[in-house]
């Protein structure tokens, strides 16, 4: 602020007027030493207060007028941080979360109590601190400590950024967790904004898609069904299907494939991603096996307990997957909306013996002290038999090794998944506009991570096979340069 500025202010009115609502440290250290002198100098007047008929000097005050959020990191991890809007009381400004972390956690963060003190004031307006007075100290908020490293989660995101633009895609979004404590190492975006800056043009990107979009996922579903087939003994892995030459007809519904078979077995209508095959097997379970295997799955619930406003998505009823189209159509990704967390969280199922755990951002709540507060695990369930989830983990890593995701192959690596394409609707209709998906898992002798990627509508391509693997591919290569995965080559 410049002097004209500043002699411009004062004399607008009379009694207590603000310069400024922000300044550094440094700056009002300075200013309270001015101030000091200032009135050692008697520079200030003393005023008459009109009440008690008490004279005060009131002159320069330097007084903590509120609290605000820092980023030093900018745009990094948003919109998972999310953002807090300033609010004003008593004079005194503080931050409430709107969105994110910010506000799921805005009572951790929030002061416990504010500072002040209360007593007699001497000539300079300063407290008297005797057996009179009273002070009560401030107690801060908590800090978060997250389970996701700043370097890998900067380095993610500049790749996703790229792929984006590549791709000319909507949105590129990539999570990775720990298959068996559910760490989330990264959870990354390539739409993100400044908190501190929010323009109009941000709005689009200010949810958390990667809980907030739920779309229909598309073949990535085709595991979960087998898996549920496997489990009521309704399907052997070496059974052959016929693959109808690639278009078959339930009642008025035309189901057709990519790629023509005539026969093929149970387990390679997951590898070569058969809608035929599947939709066929499909029929082998009841309405409500297929609905209750969905729900035990995760799919109908919140994924995640640290995130705030998730879409939930949509799972058919056990009454409409009675009907042999709905179960053919849901049994590889139509008729049910998803969002990525849940899809993680179910895949991580057959990465970590038929167990199921919630994904977890927030590690610990460190307080003013620097003592770490710990989050305690969350309960885990027995989703699936471990006999049957390893029987699907060998067949998605087969999927990888010589199916729809060879793109993937990382030497001296376990890896397996399932790509996924489906189209987008749009007012009650299914519009030429796709969303790509890779869903799947990286192992190596030590460590387990569960993975999954979405390109929202891709105009490069509409296949996951060039969309989202390479995504994927991309994400292990450089948990591999960090050190998170050491492959094993053999000699």
């Amino acid at each position: 602020m410049t002097i004209p500025e500043i002699k411009k202010r004062l004399a607008k009115r009379r009694g207590v007027v603000v310069l400024s609502y922000n300044i550094k440290e440094i700056q009002a250290h300075y200013l309270k030493k001015l101030a000091h002198e200032l009135r050692r100098f008697k520079v200030f007047l003393s005023l008459k207060n009109p009440k008690t008929g008490l004279r005060s000097v009131h002159g320069l005050s330097i007084i903590e007028s509120g609290e605000s959020r820092q980023y030093p990191y900018g745009n990094l991890l948003t919109p998972i941080l999310g953002y807090p809007h300033k609010v004003e009381e008593d004079g005194f400004t503080f931050v409430k979360g709107v969105k994110g972390l910010e506000k799921r956690w805005d009572n951790e963060l929030s002061p416990r109590q504010d500072g002040y003190s209360r007593g007699k004031r001497d000539v300079n307006s300063y407290i008297i601190l005797n057996q009179e007075s009273f002070t009560k100290p401030k107690i801060d908020g908590l800090s978060i400590k997250l389970t996701i490293p700043v370097a890998f989660q900067i380095k993610i995101e500049r790749m996703l950024d790229k792929m984006k633009k590549k791709l000319e895609a909507k949105e590129v979004m990539l999570a990775v967790m720990n298959s068996q404590t559910g760490k989330v190492l990264a959870m990354a975006s390539s739409n993100r904004y400044f908190p501190k800056a929010i323009k109009r043009s941000d709005y689009p990107s200010l949810n958390s898609n990667m809980i907030e979009y739920s779309y229909e996922a598309g073949s990535v579903l085709k595991p979960i069904t087998f898996s549920l087939l496997l489990e009521h003994k309704l399907v052997n892995p070496y059974e052959l299907v016929n693959g109808h030459n690639g278009r078959y007809r339930i009642g008025r519904k035309v189901i057709t494939d990519e790629h023509r078979f005539h026969w093929l077995s149970a387990e390679n209508v997951i590898v070569y991603s058969s809608n035929v095959g599947m939709a066929q097997l499909s029929q082998r379970l009841t309405g409500y096996q297929f609905n209750n295997g969905l729900k035990k799955f995760g799919f109908g619930q919140k994924s995640t307990p640290d995130l705030i406003y998730e879409r939930t998505g949509y799972i058919p009823t056990q009454q409409r997957l009675q009907n042999e189209i709905y179960k053919a159509t849901c049994s590889y990704g139509y008729g049910i909306r998803v969002n990525l967390m849940q899809l993680m969280r179910a895949y991580d199922v057959f990465n970590n013996n038929g167990v199921m755990v919630y994904p977890q951002i927030v590690d610990a709540f460190i307080d003013a002290q620097g003592q770490e507060k710990k989050l305690p695990q969350l309960d885990t369930v027995q989703v699936l038999p471990s006999a049957v989830a390893q029987r699907v983990k060998r067949i998605l890593i087969k999927t990888v090794n010589e199916g729809t995701g060879k793109k993937t192959i990382v030497k001296g690596l376990e890896i397996g998944g399932k790509t996924g394409t489906a189209h987008i609707v749009a007012k009650g209709e299914y519009i030429s506009k796709y969303n790509t998906t890779f869903m799947g898992f990286v192992n190596d002798k030590k460590h387990h991570f569960t993975m999954g990627v979405v390109v929202i509508q891709p105009q490069k391509s509409q296949y996951a096979a060039q969309t989202a693997v390479p995504v994927f591919k991309q994400a292990v290569e450089m948990m591999i340069e960090d050190g998170y995965l050491k492959p094993t080559y053999r000699k």
